[in-house]
């Protein structure tokens, strides 16, 4: 009997697939002459092309679909501590290796390495942001290393390498290694100075100071990387050390992965709680020292959640793009529509502001002998990571809503959306939640002269819009007489509006810049995404944000 035929399928989109995340984002290429204008963005072109396949993105569903599993034991009872991964994890980490994302910029390869390494990490984190958890903290802790001299030695070689080996064997047998970062614990979170992991001192051998590590971590990410900089009380204080997953000499080092975490999202990365029982671990820079050496490493990972979130971020516009500008409904496309296009126009404005101040940030990395660029990555790092972040959660809500029902499902490539929503409050909580980046705001204000930077960095939109001019006037009393916690949050909200549309004035159209002022600066703008006022360049803002 023929089946029978209940109706045509009709009005649905075709799935955005093999395209070129790089060369279809024109605000990322905008930035990227602005901040690093004699960058050749040729591997850029490669990677969005690769990043954009079909094959790619089947990669980034079954890693997430086939999640990490832990074999804390073999058959025969013997401790085992290893996490298990689909291929299509290990696929995903070859190529983000291959594409320098982790520690190949401390190489110092070709001009703004930084930078460059900044807009693939964003496109890769289109595709798949949770395997970047071990690339980010390998590019955070490489310089780190630089404080002991004999393990970066070893070291460094190995992690700016682009190989991946994914194997758990001695270093010295590997072309590329991973790292990672043990910081917090059950009763301090944030509050590291909490920390009760104890370290005793164990002699002295190449690497140098020896320690034996008792204790535990509660989240600690990617625990199959190759090595660890932990946090431990020594008797000078919480230290920075170094703890290798296997030890020179063959052996396992005592690490015990107790279990996985069960997280909203980020699910193909591996998160997990830890004991050391008698681990060994060698000291890295001064004893008693370990919060600043962590903060300086948290510095590079904040970057990261700015980046990352703003990749998000573009993911997310791309595919309600994708899907207005091909579903129909009461008689037009979606994206014809009047309040749609006040929607999508919305979420460009917010993703290329995004994205513009990721690059601005990265770029003072590349140049931080800079006495100015070195104030502004003091001072911008905990900025970019508390706004965009912060932006990132309603920005992926409204983005789905554009999607309607099939934005909400997990199913094929309308799947996409809903992996970018349960990623997006992340990067907000990951490395210092809202009210610590405030705070770290406030401890740079003290530190830098800060308001003579801010000043320096806005003069190049001077004049160019009166609500820009007027919130740029106000900033330096703000930061000068900014004494109570209360309104730090206030102020890193205006500072990171005020840089943006700065930033914007310089690379964007002036349509885009324009409505971004009137908006986030002047007023004409609501509570929620998609209250333009309908003075804007709806067909410039949206026709520049197109996937394709």
């Amino acid at each position: 009997m023929p089946e029978l035929l209940t109706h045509e399928v009709f009005n649905q989109p075709e799935p955005l697939v093999d395209y070129n995340l790089f060369t279809t984002n024109r605000a990322l290429q905008d930035a990227l002459r602005l901040n690093a204008p004699a960058l050749d963005t040729g591997s850029l072109q490669s990677l969005g092309g690769l990043l954009g396949s079909e094959a790619m993105q089947t990669h980034a569903r079954l890693a997430n679909t086939f999640t990490p599993v832990l074999h804390s034991h073999d058959r025969f009872g013997r401790r085992q501590d290893e996490v298990e991964f689909h291929p299509s994890y290990h696929a995903l980490m070859a190529a983000a290796a291959q594409a320098g994302l982790h520690g190949t910029p401390w190489a110092g390869e070709g001009p703004s390495p930084h930078v460059l390494r900044a807009a693939g990490f964003m496109l890769f984190t289109e595709l798949e942001p949770s395997i970047l958890c071990p690339i980010s903290m390998t590019y955070a802790v490489t310089p780190a290393l630089r404080a002991n001299a004999a393990i970066h030695a070893d070291w460094a070689p190995r992690l700016t390498s682009r190989a991946y080996d994914p194997a758990l064997k001695p270093f010295a047998q590997k072309a590329g290694v991973t790292m990672g970062m043990g910081m917090t614990e059950k009763q301090g979170g944030s509050d590291v100075r909490a920390n009760t992991t104890q370290a005793v001192a164990d002699g002295t051998d190449a690497w140098g100071a020896r320690f034996r590590v008792t204790g535990h971590k509660w989240f600690f990410s990617a625990p199959m990387c190759d090595a660890f900089l932990i946090l431990a009380q020594t008797p000078s204080g919480l230290s920075c050390l170094f703890l290798p997953r296997v030890l020179p000499d063959g052996s396992r080092n005592a690490l015990r992965v107790q279990r996985l975490k069960d997280k909203l999202g980020n699910k193909a990365n591996a998160s997990s709680e830890v004991e050391f029982h008698e681990a060994s671990a060698w000291l890295v820079g001064e004893e008693g020292r370990g919060v600043p050496q962590i903060l300086e490493m948290g510095t590079m990972t904040r970057l990261d959640c700015a980046l990352g979130t703003s990749g998000l971020m573009r993911q997310a516009l791309a595919l309600a793009l994708n899907h207005t500008a091909q579903r129909s409904a009461f008689g037009k496309r979606l994206i014809e529509q009047p309040l749609m296009r006040n929607v999508l126009a919305d979420l460009a404005l917010e993703s290329e502001a995004a994205t513009a101040l990721s690059m601005r940030l990265a770029r003072a990395f590349d140049r931080r002998d800079d006495p100015h660029e070195a104030v502004m990555a003091r001072v911008l790092t905990p900025i970019a990571k508390f706004w965009i972040c912060k932006r990132g959660s309603v920005f992926a809500q409204e983005a789905m809503e554009c999607m309607g029902g099939n934005g909400y499902v997990e199913e094929g490539g309308q799947g996409i959306m809903a992996r970018v929503y349960r990623e997006m409050p992340l990067n907000s909580i990951w490395e210092g939640a809202g009210n610590i980046m405030a705070l770290d705001l406030l401890r740079a204000l003290r530190k830098a002269d800060a308001a003579a930077a801010l000043a320096h960095e806005l003069a190049p939109a001077r004049g160019q819009h009166p609500a820009l001019d007027r919130l740029a006037a106000s900033l330096p009393t703000r930061v000068e007489e900014m004494a109570t916690e209360m309104e730090a949050r206030r102020l890193a909200q205006d500072v990171a509006l005020a840089v943006q549309a700065a930033l914007l004035a310089q690379s964007a159209p002036p349509g885009v810049f324009a409505a971004f002022c009137e908006s986030r600066l002047a007023g004409q703008w609501g509570h929620t995404f998609g209250t333009l006022g309908a003075g804007c360049d709806f067909d410039a803002i949206i026709a520049r944000a197109m996937p394709n």
